[in-house]
């Protein structure tokens, strides 16, 4: 290779790596913890954490202390930044494979509506908020609920606050739910948003897809927080990006076939 050839964008020296990529595609699933993706990879910790810093440092990957086990940290695939860094190696090949990294909106109907639960803690903060946004961004194509491990008395005020103000979105008259009343339905994916409620939520039985996301309980920010707390602000916005992320997944659009 000449001096003066151009290096491989960040993203392709990155992705290239076989375990590298093995770690991306499992973490494109779910949020892990080392030791899961130790079994899940059949790779020894101290190379998994190696490689796991190279993708934290390269922004594809962020980790997160466990509000379950602070000894514990769940590892997490930021997708937008994929997306972003995806479309700058594009460009940088040439510029006419360069595109929007938008996720596809949801089309048609598929034969039955999947049907998703968001599972926390209390049931009233993530998981109503997340079950709203993905209501709201298919419009009736995903049978959807939320409940939690030890469900509080009303859904908290900054949540329903939230959703109405940025998303349009009324919740004021739901009200939190018990796991245990969920016992007899089926579910295509269980997502949990709580690092608690992942040890204990229940098994649903005809094998729901499992999905972690470890995102912070907003509600147990420090500090008094007026009405609109910047953590429930944050924790909208993070729980909005994935279910964009889920669209694709739960409502697949046709493919386009070549001639």
């Amino acid at each position: 290779m000449r001096p003066s050839d151009p290096a491989a964008p960040a993203f392709v020296q990155l992705a290239a790596h076989p375990l590298r990529w093995k770690l991306l595609t499992e973490l494109a699933a779910s949020d892990y913890r080392v030791r899961e993706l130790v079994e899940r990879v059949g790779q020894p910790q101290n190379l998994l954490s190696y490689h796991l810093r190279l993708l934290r440092v390269g922004g594809l990957v962020t980790a997160r202390r466990s509000s379950f086990d602070a000894r514990d940290s769940y590892y997490h695939l930021d997708l937008e930044q994929c997306a972003h860094a995806l479309a700058s190696a594009g460009s940088a090949l040439h510029p006419a494979l360069g595109f929007a990294p938008t996720p596809p909106p949801p089309s048609t109907l598929p034969a039955r509506r999947p049907a998703v639960l968001f599972a926390c803690t209390g049931n009233s903060a993530r998981s109503p908020i997340a079950e709203a946004l993905l209501r709201h961004r298919t419009d009736g194509q995903v049978d959807v609920t939320s409940a939690g491990s030890h469900p509080k008395p009303h859904i908290h005020p900054d949540a329903v606050q939230i959703l109405r103000e940025r998303h349009g979105i009324d919740i004021s008259g739901q009200h939190p739910r018990h796991l245990d009343t969920l016992g007899n339905r089926r579910f295509d994916y269980v997502i949990s948003l709580c690092d608690k409620v992942r040890e204990v939520c229940p098994d649903f039985g005809d094998q729901p897809r499992l999905v972690h996301w470890s995102i912070p309980d907003p509600a147990a920010a420090t500090g008094p927080g007026p009405v609109g707390h910047p953590a429930f602000v944050r924790t909208a916005a993070e729980i909005d990006t994935r279910i964009r992320s889920l669209l694709p997944l739960l409502i697949p659009t046709p493919q386009e076939v070549l001639p």
